[in-house]
């Protein structure tokens, strides 16, 4: 028999924490935002169009007055601009307490970042991996700081990493990107952790996925696949955005979570559910690959981590 099932209500007090939210302005993101908001985070929405996130705030400030909400501007989509970002709020922020790395883009057309990666492994990984870097010195200030990287089922559905072509330049494919990108997702949190732990840092890497959501992720789809997806897929076998953002806000948030761990949905299909500690794709466990794609990621973002 399983415990109570998870909640919002099972949060912590986050008074004194902060906490910084990629795509916080929408979707999953939004909804995590709230909640640790609601409990007392200062949060930063870290989000492509300031505009948007101010929006946003305002929304989280209804519902929780007196809640400290702030925006950052940050497209993963360009080094240049996670270099400000970080620099704006490394001057902002002598101690983040909690990074979630959210924001993402999924099943786009073919198409490049401002530095020239294919858009999904450009924004999904290497835009969250040059962050996470440029703030892991803030982080590490932080007893018990921790990093969630936001991965999907989607790592299970593609092919390995193909380092030959990690720009998908010989055949592309919308779905086999995302899916790519996803598993680098799981491949970075699992080494930062392993990292982490070797130099004996306090800080903790996690992962989560949110199963089966509705969110505007799904804007690039084609209309019809579109309907398909968010009108039978998602109501029928997936849940809420509330629900979806469950597994990462036990990730972020639950004393009893430790580094190196994978929150998703409990229920059989993975896709619904109350959060838990779940098993991901095999080869998201291949400590070769992982310790390739940092030393790639490394080269790629020009970011070198302290560990």
């Amino acid at each position: 028999m399983g415990g109570p099932r998870w909640t919002t209500d099972d949060i912590p007090d986050q008074a004194g924490r902060t906490a910084v939210v990629t795509g916080g302005n929408t979707g999953l993101g939004l909804r995590t935002a709230a909640a640790l908001a609601e409990k007392g985070a200062r949060v930063v929405l870290a989000v492509r169009d300031p505009a948007k996130g101010a929006r946003a705030a305002e929304r989280i400030t209804a519902r929780a007055p007196g809640a400290d909400v702030r925006v950052q501007r940050l497209d993963l989509g360009s080094l240049a601009s996670v270099r400000a970002a970080a620099g704006g709020l490394r001057d902002a922020h002598e101690r983040i307490d909690l990074l979630v790395n959210n924001a993402g883009v999924m099943w786009t057309p073919e198409s490049r970042t401002a530095d020239g990666f294919e858009l999904q492994f450009g924004t999904n990984h290497l835009g969250h991996f040059a962050l996470t870097g440029l703030l892991l010195d803030r982080l590490a200030a932080v007893p018990g700081a921790r990093v969630v990287t936001v991965s999907s089922t989607a790592h299970r559905m593609g092919a390995a990493i193909d380092f030959a072509d990690l720009d998908h330049e010989r055949r592309y494919s919308r779905s086999g990107a995302y899916g790519r990108s996803k598993l680098a997702n799981l491949l970075f949190a699992y080494e930062l952790q392993r990292r982490l732990s070797a130099g004996g840092r306090d800080t903790a890497s996690l992962a989560a996925h949110p199963g089966g959501s509705t969110t505007e992720l799904s804007r690039d789809f084609h209309p019809a696949v579109r309907l398909l997806f968010d009108g039978v897929f998602v109501p029928l076998l997936g849940q809420t955005p509330e629900d979806g953002a469950l597994p990462t806000l036990r990730a972020a948030t639950d004393p009893g979570a430790v580094g190196g761990t994978f929150y998703g949905p409990g229920g059989i299909t993975g896709m619904r559910g109350a959060p838990k500690v779940v098993r991901s794709g095999a080869r998201s466990y291949d400590r070769e690959a992982q310790r390739r794609l940092w030393e790639v990621s490394e080269e790629l973002t020009g970011v070198t981590y302290p560990v």
